[in-house]
């Protein structure tokens, strides 16, 4: 396979390796599938190993597209030579390919261009290749005088010279490498406010008067100094030492001491001024841009995946309620599938008879359905709704859990919202969605764009395809990491499924209204358009708890049924009686069954699988209880020390839910009491932490949190800092009852394992 060699040796990976991921991916197979049913071909690469491969084979294949089509244009004008042939050949990236192509590129009317029709390449030869003195060279020039042509004297006729030569030297390929290399290791970005600006643009105020080296900058300074830029704030500019460049290239290009070389030094600073650096500003701005967006987007996927990932109530049956003040709360009652058996709207904020009336209310409908927990949303009113809710005298064991819900209200008023239940208005809707995301955090929040969930930083400046795309991808990795049960799994929840898509979800679903549950896996085969391959990729994610097949409910695959049934005749007993004993399929010895198509890797995780079938690889549920009392800015008061919630990690620090509908910010310099490079690194969103309040802004809603047992001055004028630059995007940082990470024992009365 082309590039397989050169992936290998840039990766650390194996050349069969790169060469059975590519085939893989080509034949159509996903990551999931690949990483989860294919090891023995890959290797046992893991889903991020096969997304390198992947990424670095993409962008190898998009270079040998842009060279076919350099080549064929060349071709077509009659310019190709075997050096010119060679070196697109050897061009590894696309800066270099297009420096290759620059001279040839078709080009708009320039200066030389003029220049030349004018009749003054020979001048400007002349003076490149002899370094003329003076009177020689203005006795040359002389004789290219031409009134009518527009070269008015001798000067004139130098002026046009030195327009070709600097257009020489700007697609000179070795000049433009030593300018590139120059720019990338020593360019700094300088930002002004636009005058009058000052007040308008004050939240860009630290960026006013700055100058720091491009090489090295964080990624959410730069894009902060961009969106500063695009608003209209900021001037920018990212370049080097003007006369450092200019001196490099004259050394480069300057060889004599005569009047010749002289214009050739003139012309060398014409190039680098008028055509290099703007250029070269242009290259360098995109790649310090997509190397922002790539810390951007990981971030937020990083981020994305911890909130997918959290640990599901389960199937409980749950009162859920949308807080209200004026309007009300909306309460609905759902099933254990998440059904929804009913609605009714309480007054908890008017008057104490209202309030007697509306616990009476909760109190029979979790009577009547059988309530084992409530959901809170942890909106406007949420946390005075919450302590109502714990004061309501409910039933003993009802648990109550604030829960995140961040999107609910995209999700309520989306078409998919509306099919399901067009007679209930966009509130009831609403309260739905906050119980099942309690029930299930990953079924309910693939109903929802991604980017609508906050957990990211300048989720909104970044390249939004390639945003898209990777979140696609985390949500892709996490659904088909749980797996997926047919029989109950929406539309929305489907379409991740490896192999199925939109389209193919909507026939499952429609297959199912029509036919009843599904019985069996290869059931599936009888949906429209869902092919031979597509169930191959799809299958080992689907589950169907009630197949007469056992193995339907686990993540053993349909193409190793065969083999599972023959390690339990082997061992004398049924499929049945060996799924879910752990030690006796810890006792079988895989490696009577080790065959060319199935190795050590796929046979251990068969037996992973049948010791624990249809495992689920989320953390245990927890429920989260913030400190009582603490319920608004105006509770909190320094060096309080509060239980919270991770709700965004950045790479300047981690926003936490304390409890007061304003997220606080730990600053990466109060993490931990000793250094930290990576604020991911030390927690997640979703983690429960302990946190001791800094300081209130009252007047600008800010809170300043510290984990550390100490705070130091210079984290304190860190954090400030970054307080006032950053701030959660206008949709809110997700909050989620979720937990995940350890906890210590001044938490012990915050949660409890359910």
């Amino acid at each position: 396979m082309r590039h397989a060699e050169k992936i290998a040796s840039e990766t650390g990976l194996k050349v069969f390796q790169v060469e059975a991921v590519s085939g893989l991916l080509d034949s159509g197979a996903t990551i999931p599938f690949i990483a989860r049913y294919r090891k023995e071909m890959t290797g046992s690469l893991d889903e991020v190993g096969i997304a390198v491969v992947r990424d670095r084979l993409a962008a190898l294949r998009e270079l040998d597209a842009r060279k076919e089509v350099i080549i064929s244009s060349l071709n077509e004008r009659g310019l190709m030579t075997e050096e010119l042939s060679e070196k697109i050949e050897a061009a590894q990236n696309m800066s270099v390919l297009e420096d290759v192509y620059l001279p040839y590129r078709p080009k708009r009317r320039s200066r030389a261009q003029t220049a030349r029709e004018r009749g003054l390449e020979p001048l400007a030869d002349l003076i490149w290749n002899t370094d003329p003195t003076a009177d020689a060279l203005y006795e040359a020039a002389a004789d290219y005088v031409n009134e009518e042509a527009g070269v008015t004297d001798a000067d004139a006729a130098l002026s046009g010279a030195r327009d070709i030569m600097a257009e020489r030297v700007n697609e000179d390929g070795d000049a433009r490498a030593a300018v590139r290399e120059y720019f990338a290791a020593g360019a700094v970005i300088k930002s002004e406010v636009v005058p009058g600006k000052e007040e308008t643009g004050a939240k860009f105020s630290d960026y006013f008067d700055l100058a720091i080296p491009a090489r090295g900058v964080s990624g959410h300074r730069l894009l902060a100094l961009f969106r500063g830029e695009r608003e209209g704030v900021l001037v920018l500019s990212v370049r080097p030492d003007r006369d450092g460049a200019v001196s490099l290239l004259k050394e480069m290009f300057v060889k004599g001491n005569n009047e010749g070389s002289r214009q050739i030094s003139r012309a060398v600073e014409s190039a680098y001024v008028r055509l290099m650096a703007p250029s070269m500003e242009v290259e360098l701005r995109s790649s310090l841009f997509s190397a922002a967006c790539e810390e951007a987007i990981g971030v937020f996927a990083a981020n994305l995946r911890e909130l997918l990932m959290a640990p599901p109530l389960g199937r409980k049956a749950v009162l859920a309620i949308d807080p209200g003040i004026r309007t009300g709360c909306k309460v609905v009652c759902l099933d254990k599938q998440g059904k929804l058996l009913d609605d009714c709207v309480i007054q908890i904020a008017q008057s104490d008879g209202l309030r007697r009336e509306a616990a009476c209310v909760l109190k029979d409908l979790c009577a009547r359905y059988s309530v084992e927990a409530v959901a809170v949303g942890n909106g406007t009113y949420g946390r005075e709704t919450e302590a109502f809710v714990r004061s309501a005298g409910l039933p003993e064991g009802v648990i109550v859990v604030s829960v995140n819900e961040s999107g609910a209200s995209v999700y309520s008023a989306s078409d998919a919202a509306r099919e399901e239940f067009p007679d209930k208005d966009i509130t009831v809707r609403g309260s739905v969605s906050i119980g099942r995301r309690l029930m299930d955090p990953l079924a309910e929040l693939v109903k929802i764009d991604p980017k609508s969930i906050g957990v990211g930083q300048y989720q909104h400046d970044v390249d939004q395809a390639r945003l898209k795309s990777a979140l696609d991808s985390v949500v892709e990795s996490c659904v088909n990491s749980v797996g997926v049960e047919v029989n109950t799994a929406s539309r929305q929840l489907l379409t991740y499924v490896s192999g199925i898509g939109p389209s193919l979800a909507e026939n499952i679903v429609k297959y199912r209204d029509e036919h009843g549950p599904f019985k069996s896996r290869s059931e599936l085969e009888n949906v429209p358009r869902l092919g031979a391959k597509s169930f191959e990729q799809c299958a080992g994610f689907m589950r169907i708890a009630d197949s007469e097949e056992p193995l339907d409910a686990s993540a053993v695959h349909p193409e190793r049924y065969a083999l599972v049934h023959k390690m339990a005749e082997d061992a004398g007993k049924s499929v049945s009686e060996l799924m879910g004993n752990s030690s006796l399929a810890s006792s079988i010895d895989i490696r009577r069954y080790v065959s060319d198509e199935v190795g050590i890797p796929t046979l251990t995780d068969i037996i992973s699988e049948l010791a624990k079938p249809g495992r689920d690889p989320r953390k245990e549920f927890e429920v989260f209880k913030f400190a009582d009392g603490i319920s608004s800015l105006d509770d909190l008061s320094p060096g309080m020390v509060l239980p919270g919630i991770v709700t965004n990690v950045t790479k300047f620090g981690a926003f936490v839910d304390v409890g007061v509908h304003q997220d606080g910010l730990v600053h990466i310099s109060e993490l931990s009491d000793g250094f930290v490079n990576d604020a991911a690194a030390v927690v997640k969103v979703g983690q429960k932490v302990v946190t001791k309040v800094l300081s209130i802004d009252k007047v600008r809603g800010r809170i300043s949190l510290t984990m550390r047992t100490s705070s130091s001055p210079e984290g304190k004028k860190r954090r400030d800092g970054e307080c006032r630059r950053h701030q959660p995007e206008k949709s809110g940082p997700a909050r989620h009852s979720g937990a995940l990470g350890n906890l210590g024992a001044a938490f012990d009365k915050a949660f409890s394992r359910r």
